[in-house]
C-alpha cells in the first residue's frame, strides 16, 4: 500500500486524505454545531477546510489533540504556509469553535495568544477616466451590464451576479441587495443609467428570475453557427439557465478589458467597488451613507477612503482658509529694535 501510495497523483493524494478526515466522527459533529449556529454555507467550508488541514498535520482525529498540538498548528500556519492575518483569524475562529464551543476545552490559553496585525495597505482605486477607459473595452453585454452595475452601485462580484429580477425597485429607483457579506441586506441608489443597462439586458434573454443567468457552454457549442441561430440558441439556454453566471466568467472578461485598455494597474474587479466609494466622497456624499452603501459594519471600515480622495484634501485646505478668515487676528507684539 505503501508504494501505491508513493505513485498517487497528489490531487488523488488529498482526495483521499480528505475522505479520512470526513470520517472522524469529530468532524461531521462539528459540521452539525457550524450549521446549527446559522453559519452561511462559505464559512461552513471554510471551518471544513480548516479541519481537515489540521487532522492532515496532526494524523489523527482532532478531538484528540492536546492544547500544545494545536499551537503548533498555528505556528505551522505562520512559519510554513505564512497564512495572512485574515486567514489566520479564519483559522483561530474555526478551531475555537472546533475546541472550546464544541468540545468545552475552556482552560485552554492558545486562541487567546494568536494575536494578528494587518498592514495598514491603501486599496487601489481607479479614476474617472481610467475606469471609462477598461469598461469601454468590454465588448459583450453579458459582461459588460454588470461590471457597469458593479461600478455604478458599489457591489461586491457575488451581490451583483445574484441579483434578481425582483430586487429592481423602479419606484424608489434603488437596488435591493440581498444576503451581503454578512447575510445583510441593503438598498442601495440605482441611477437611471444603470436601470436602462439591466432593462435592455433582461429583454434579451427574459429570465424568469435572474438578471445575469449562465449561458453555460452554449456560447462555444454555437460559434460556428449563424448570427440569428446563435442568438437563438443563447438567449435559450440563458432563459432555461438554473444558475447565475459564474465569477470567473466575469472576472476573465475584466482580465481580458484591462489588458486591452492599456490602464497600467493592477486592478481587479473589485477594484470597481472601491473606486466607486472613493468617487463618492469626492462628490461630498457623506461618510455615513457612502459606509451604508457599501454595507459596512463600522464607519471605520469605510474611512480608508477618505485618504484616498484627491478633492479632499483641497476642500480642507479651502475651509481651513475660510475658517482662518473668520477669525480677528490677535495683535502683534510690538517688534524690539536690534540690540547694538
Amino acid at each position: 500500500m505503501a508504494s501505491g501510495w508513493r505513485r498517487l497523483p497528489a490531487y488523488e493524494k488529498t482526495s483521499v486524505l480528505n475522505s479520512v478526515v470526513d470520517s472522524y466522527p469529530s468532524v461531521a459533529r462539528f459540521i452539525g454545531h457550524v450549521q446549527l449556529k446559522g453559519a452561511r454555507p462559505r464559512t461552513v467550508e471554510a471551518y471544513r477546510m480548516m479541519l481537515r488541514l489540521l487532522a492532515r498535520h496532526a494524523g489523527q482525529d482532532p478531538a484528540a489533540l492536546d492544547e500544545e498540538a494545536v499551537r503548533g498548528f498555528f505556528l505551522y500556519l505562520v512559519r510554513d504556509r505564512q497564512y495572512s492575518s485574515q486567514s489566520i483569524r479564519q483559522a483561530r475562529a474555526a478551531l475555537t469553535a472546533f475546541f472550546v464551543e464544541m468540545l468545552g476545552r475552556t482552560d485552554w490559553a492558545v486562541f487567546a495568544t494568536v494575536k494578528t496585525k494587518d498592514p495598514v495597505k491603501l486599496p487601489l482605486v481607479l479614476s474617472r477616466e481610467e475606469v471609462a477607459r477598461v469598461l469601454s473595452h468590454v465588448r459583450e453585454l453579458r459582461f459588460a451590464v454588470p461590471l457597469r452595475l458593479i461600478y455604478l452601485c458599489g457591489l461586491r462580484l457575488s451581490e451583483c451576479l445574484h441579483v434578481e429580477v425582483k430586487d429592481v425597485k423602479r419606484a424608489g429607483m434603488r437596488l435591493h441587495v440581498r444576503e451581503g457579506k454578512g447575510g445583510k441586506d441593503r438598498m442601495v441608489p440605482l441611477p437611471e443609467a444603470a436601470l436602462l443597462d439591466l432593462e435592455q439586458w433582461w429583454r434579451w434573454h427574459r429570465h424568469p428570475r435572474y438578471l445575469f443567468p449562465a449561458m453555460g457552454r452554449s456560447w462555444k457549442a454555437t460559434q460556428q453557427r449563424g448570427k440569428e441561430e446563435r442568438d437563438r440558441l443563447q438567449k435559450e439556454q440563458m432563459h432555461n439557465a438554473e444558475h447565475p453566471m459564474s465569477d470567473s466568467a466575469l472576472q476573465n472578461a475584466w482580465r481580458i478589458a484591462l489588458a486591452a485598455s492599456g490602464v497600467d494597474r493592477r486592478a481587479h474587479i473589485h477594484t470597481l467597488r472601491h473606486s466607486y466609494a472613493t468617487h463618492l466622497l469626492e462628490e461630498g456624499v457623506s461618510l455615513r451613507y457612502v459606509s451604508a452603501y457599501l454595507g459596512h459594519a463600522r464607519l471605520e471600515q469605510t474611512l480608508v477612503y477618505a485618504h484616498l480622495t484627491a478633492v479632499s484634501e483641497a476642500q480642507t485646505q479651502a475651509a481651513v482658509g475660510r475658517m482662518a478668515a473668520s477669525l480677528t487676528r490677535p495683535p502683534l507684539p510690538p517688534v524690539q529694535p536690534p540690540a547694538r
